[in-house]
């Protein structure tokens, strides 16, 4: 699977484990940055690069991480056709890509250690998106649908 991965500064060390993990479990990693943590960057970029890449599917799902996660999935969901979600533990992973078909996920590295980053991601990725959800999904993609209406 092709995972587009980014975070700031303030998820870079998260970002670094989550990534040896993914490439460890065979799954094809497009690393998007940041390469380091010493300079202090936008979180908006990050997460909504990872967000464009896979509304334009050239990633099949994506990771973004921050310091908590909340301001790359802000990031990542102004780009249509996303659904990201910041989970805090392996429940709320699961649960984001089951039942909510979320296709980024985001983490935030001061509020989630590594050990359950780790967990959270292994749960999200190996989730099945439940069909009973599908007419839910519908939904948002509508939503998406009626804001691009209105900036045209």
């Amino acid at each position: 699977m092709r995972i587009a991965l980014g975070s700031d500064h303030a998820g870079f060390d998260l970002k670094t484990l989550l990534k040896e993990n993914l490439e460890s479990w065979g799954h094809e990693v497009d690393d998007l940055g940041v390469y380091e943590s010493d300079t202090s960057v936008d979180y908006p970029d990050y997460g909504a690069a990872v967000g464009r890449r896979v509304a334009s599917h050239d990633a099949d799902l994506g990771v973004a991480c921050c310091g908590s996660g909340i301001g790359v999935a802000i990031a990542a969901n102004k780009v249509p056709g996303v659904r990201a979600a910041v989970a805090y533990d392996v429940t709320s992973a699961h649960l984001a890509r089951e039942h909510n078909h979320a296709n980024v996920l985001c983490l935030g590295q001061r509020l989630t250690g590594p050990v359950v980053a780790v967990e959270s991601l292994h749960a999200w990725l190996t989730a099945t998106p439940e069909a009973r959800h599908e007419s839910r999904i519908e939904k948002l993609a509508q939503l998406d649908f009626a804001v691009a209406l209105k900036e045209n």
